[in-house]
């Protein structure tokens, strides 16, 4: 959105986008209050006298269908058309100046009228679209907006008949309506126009960085602003730039040259200035100046942007991501961009933006990748402010497009550039879900080069592994590593799992994996218990960290799990929304979340200690059990009730298993040490007494809850012992009594409709959460719970009155939020240290197809080299640059998750491995033993290939997910094909 400040009223805000200063001639309405709701398709509902008297009243952002957000699957989201109408009054002060129209997105089709005039139609569903209104308002008049909504999920563009590729029922919850923010702008005739390239065809104010000198905390800034004059003479202005730091103290004030600008002229001006002692944003430090645009004509201030971004460098080389001159492994989720929760869907407040986006930062996180949809405006915002990167798609399904599909992409990303440019927390731009072809791909970056040429940004797509011009890729689930551009997987562990389910001897008893079949197939990996869930979290970290930066020249530049709250989009498990979060969809933690937790803080090594015992310790006497760790330390000893049961089976670099520990009451405690049985971390459980009482807890905006109709509260609901702790088996009934003004939006639970809006529902693991949201009377408000046989509980709280004049308010849903800086600024030094040395191959040659043999060590993955299929030629021998120790080869080699090959390896042809490769999810790491030469051999030793036949690698549409080059090795018995070949000397 783009925000204003009048000359008497300062609106407070922290926000990436635009505002305007107090002494300016622009104000900012917010235009989200006093919309009428009507869900059918209404004769005249465009015309002003319509009667609207019997719709609903709602306050934007809402969408008409939020009632069925998680009750039912996302491809059962109802679809119909509706109306929105809002009259509303500009002061007659604004008569001569301009007026704009802005909208954060409709979803899908959306017909605008003006007063019974038809502005427009926007059809993507998506971006931000805005409308220059000035000649069809009457200021000081009442004014009627109407806009027609069609949400069919088979909508197609009304010119072309072209369908929009991200409107699918997959991954896309479709959120009918107008759920996003809507705002009123008036400037002056002469004025910086807005980033609102739909209909307006405009780019607004462009703010970067350059030539950083990271260690001495200096820049250079730049402010480019695209200026129009629609005054009927010409006008001569000088630009002027001033930046605030976060305190609101001005660091610097610049200007650009004098610009003479002709009526219906647009011109573009810039100015820049270098800046001392600066704080660049970072990762878990969204710190954030404000960057004052001026235009002054004859010294008199005519317009005025503020524009909120943060300065940092990025580059993209070596196949890693620096920032601010640091290492760092990309390690984090991949969301859906709708960020949904029960009855509300994706309308939420800005305060709960945040509070959901801080937790993927809590967790350690430092990337989120935005699926299949550009993300709106709040959820940008939010990311600069808690330090969160973003990976920035356009619109997309599962595939690269053609003719008016393919233009809608592009159409999307060029709008979604210019809007979000300013952003400092976007470092990716997405070109597809899927590879997009070499052309298409010029063509995304041409995009980004004209409008974000010095963002510091990287222009890419899933796969793109061979790509000449993406600067960056990566495949969906599997290990890329690269010595060129950053390779990252972009949806790794998809497993699903209900937070309910702690493990098997836990109530309600869920055995691992039991569940529906999926695709007539067993489907374990999608019903799992949280036990299982966490420990496959870390296997497939485990993956991406093995071949992280200082592990050789070629690395994985990391990867993010899918997803990181529940989602009502596809599921493969038991419930008819997908549980693949670390977090449930109230944003409660599962133990993945503090899996991740431990293993992802540090920037690509640990760089802080911890460990993280999981499940719960309250058993029945008798139950023995496996008891699961999750620490970064080499070694990790278990203690109940301050005996040793001894140091725990460690696997995948971070997990540590205790094999049958029989259960005591009392406190169960996990303790790590390095090599040298130092102590690092330490972290216990202590078991909980009988569920005595209830404990209801709230969170909301740091100022409070603002009575708009949109604002909400998160209300926590525990069942505690005595002492008050929460009892983690407790999955007991609550009755929730609501009085005041205030609407009820409730919580999710398993069960009838997953409980939704239902004011009864079951705690789980001892805990739930409701939302309760505001209307638009100020008062008093009381949440109570109760529970058969235990003690009851009350919550008391108020909302404030916002004030409201014609439709129009100043008051901003985002006041009051302010940037965390919780991790502080990015550290000095490097971020890793080497582990290995990679030894340099020069040559090779092979039983059959020597030809080939280079293709197996040329830093490109969709080669290989492969033999005849004949056993006896089933050997490459590599020649090293010089003569050297071998300690370790990484072997890439087709089909790797589904096959496992007998091989000898031989170093100056004396053996010093012979077994059998493990499937992996990409590269395998075999130690030898240790042999110096200049030779490496890698041969089949035999015929007795190991095939998996599970059924993990296959999409939601059936289609087989590659596993290694296009041609499939499957059922061959004397084949050896290596896609790369790394061989190393440990350090």
């Amino acid at each position: 959105m783009i925000k204003g400040i009048t000359k008497v009223i300062l609106i407070l805000v922290s926000v990436t986008s635009l505002v305007y200063a107090q002494s300016s001639q622009r104000i900012l309405y917010n235009f989200n209050p006093g919309w009428k709701l009507s869900v059918e398709d209404v004769k005249d509902a465009s015309a002003p006298e319509f009667n609207d008297a019997s719709w609903k009243e709602v306050t934007l952002p809402r969408a008409w269908n939020e009632d069925e957000a998680f009750k039912v699957a996302i491809n059962r989201l109802p679809v119909k058309i509706s109306w929105y109408r809002k009259s509303f009054r500009v002061p007659a002060s604004d008569k001569g100046k301009k007026v704009f129209l802005e909208f954060e997105g409709v979803r899908q089709g959306a017909d605008v009228y003006l007063n019974g005039k038809h502005l427009g139609l926007h059809e993507n569903g998506v971006m931000a679209f805005g409308f220059d209104i000035t000649d069809l308002i009457k200021p000081g008049a009442e004014n009627l907006v109407a806009v027609r909504v069609d949400n069919a999920w088979n909508y197609r563009e009304k010119a072309t008949g072209a369908g929009y590729q991200w409107n699918h029922t997959s991954f896309n919850a479709n959120y009918g309506g107008i759920p996003k923010n809507v705002w009123l702008h008036v400037t002056d005739k002469l004025y910086q126009t807005l980033p609102l390239y739909s209909f307006l065809k405009t780019s607004g104010v462009y703010i970067y960085a350059k030539d950083f000198d990271i260690q001495n905390k200096t820049a250079t800034v730049v402010a480019e602003s695209e200026v129009k004059n629609d005054h009927a003479t010409a006008r001569t202005f000088r630009y002027e730039v001033e930046v605030k730091d976060l305190a609101g103290k001005t660091i610097k004030v610049f200007e650009g040259d004098q610009t003479s600008i002709q009526p219906g002229e647009t011109k573009s001006v810039t100015a820049n200035a270098r800046l001392n002692n600066l704080n660049f944003w970072s990762w878990g430090y969204g710190y954030l100046y404000t960057v004052s645009t001026r235009l002054k004509v004859n010294g008199r201030q005519v317009d005025e942007v503020q524009t909120k971004t943060g300065f940092r460098k990025a580059e993209y080389k070596n196949g890693m991501v620096y920032l601010n001159d640091r290492v760092l492994v990309m390690k984090g989720y991949a969301q859906r961009t709708t960020n949904e929760w029960p009855a509300l869907g994706m309308s939420v407040p800005p305060w709960l933006s945040d509070y959901s986006n801080n937790l993927m930062v809590e967790s350690n996180a430092n990337l989120v990748r935005w699926m299949h949809i550009t993300p709106w405006k709040q959820d940008v915002e939010s990311c600069d402010r808690v330090g969160l990167i973003q990976a920035m798609p356009a619109g997309d399904s599962e595939k690269d497009v053609t003719g008016r599909q393919w233009e809608h992409r592009v159409e999307l990303m060029r709008e979604a550039v210019i809007y979000n440019r300013n952003s400092p927390s976007i470092l990716f731009y997405e070109g597809g879900n899927e590879r997009i072809s070499e052309p298409h791909m010029a063509e995304l970056k041409a995009i980004k080069d004209k409008y974000d040429p010095q963002g510091g940004r990287a222009m890419g797509s899933r796969e793109m592994l061979d790509s000449k011009i993406a600067e960056w890729g990566g495949e969906m689930l599997y290990t890329n590593k690269s010595a060129d551009i950053p390779l990252w997987a972009t949806e790794y562990s998809r497993d699903e799992g209900l937070r309910k389910y702690w493990d098997e001897f836990s109530p309600p008893f869920h055995k691992d994996g039991d569940g529906p079949l999926y695709r007539d197939a067993p489907a374990r990996e999608y019903n799992r218990n949280q036990d299982s869930h966490a420990l496959e979290n870390v296997a497939r970290w485990y993956e991406f960290w093995r071949e992280r930066p200082g592990t050789g020249e070629r690395v994985s530049a990391g990867g993010v799990n899918i997803i990181f709250s529940d989602s009502n989009s596809h599921s493969r498990g038991a419930e008819n929304y997908r549980r693949s979060g670390e977090v449930d969809p109230m944003r409660i933690p599962k133990d993945g979340f503090y899996a991740h937790k431990v293993m992802w803080d540090g920037w690509v090594d640990p760089e802080r200690h911890s460990t993280h015992i999981v499940g719960h310790w309250n058993y029945q006497p008798g139950i023995k059990k496996n008891v699961y760790a999750v620490s970064t330390g080499e070694k990790v000893e278990l203690f109940i009730n301050g005996q040793s049961k001894g140091f725990g089976e460690r696997s995948d670099g971070f997990a540590f298993t205790f094999r049958n520990i029989e259960w005591q009451p009392g406190t169960i405690k996990a303790v790590s040490y390095d090599a040298q049985s130092k102590k690092l971390s330490e972290a216990e459980i202590k078991t909980a007494g009988a569920p005595a009482g209830l404990r209801l807890t709230t969170m909301q905006a740091p100022n409070g809850l603002k009575a708009d109709g949109a604002d909400v509260v998160l209300a926590q609901i525990e069942v505690v012992d005595a002492q008050g702790n929460r009892c983690p088996t407790a999955l007991n009934m609550i009755d929730f009594k609501l009085e005041g003004p205030a609407e009820w939006r409730g919580g999710i639970a398993q069960g009838p409709d997953n409980y939704i809006l239902s004011k009864s529902l079951p705690v789980e693991g001892g805990v739930n959460r409701v939302l309760i949201r505001s209307t638009t009377k100020p008062g008093q408000i009381v949440l109570s719970a109760t529970s058969e046989g235990l003690k009851s509980a009350t919550a008391a709280f108020k909302s404030s009155p916002v004030k409201v004049a014609g439709g129009l308010s100043l008051n901003m849903p985002d006041a009051g939020l302010s940037p965390s800086l919780k991790r502080g600024p990015t550290p000095a030094g490097p971020s890793f240290g080497p582990s290995r040395k990679a030894l340099k191959i020069i040559s090779a040659t092979a039983g059959a197809n020597s030809q080939r043999a280079a293709e197996s060590f040329d830093d490109n993955e969709l080669t290989d080299w492969v033999n005849d299929g004949r056993v006896e030629n089933a050997w490459i021998k590599y020649t090293l640059a010089e003569d050297a120790v071998v300690n370790e080869l990484a072997l890439k080699l087709n089909n790797f998750r589904s096959r496992s090959y007998p091989i000898r390896i031989l170093v100056d042809g004396k053996e010093v491995f012979n077994g059998l490769t493990p499937m992996s999810l990409g590269y395998c790491t075999i130690p030898v033993s240790p042999m110096k030469g200049k030779t490496v051999t890698v041969q089949l030793s035999g015929t007795g290939i190991n095939e998996s036949s599970s059924g993990y690698g296959v999409e939601v549409s059936g289609k087989r997910l590659d596993d290694g080059v296009a041609r499939d090795d499957r059922g061959t018995r004397g084949t050896l094909s290596i896609i790369e070949a790394e061989v190393y000397q440990k350090l």
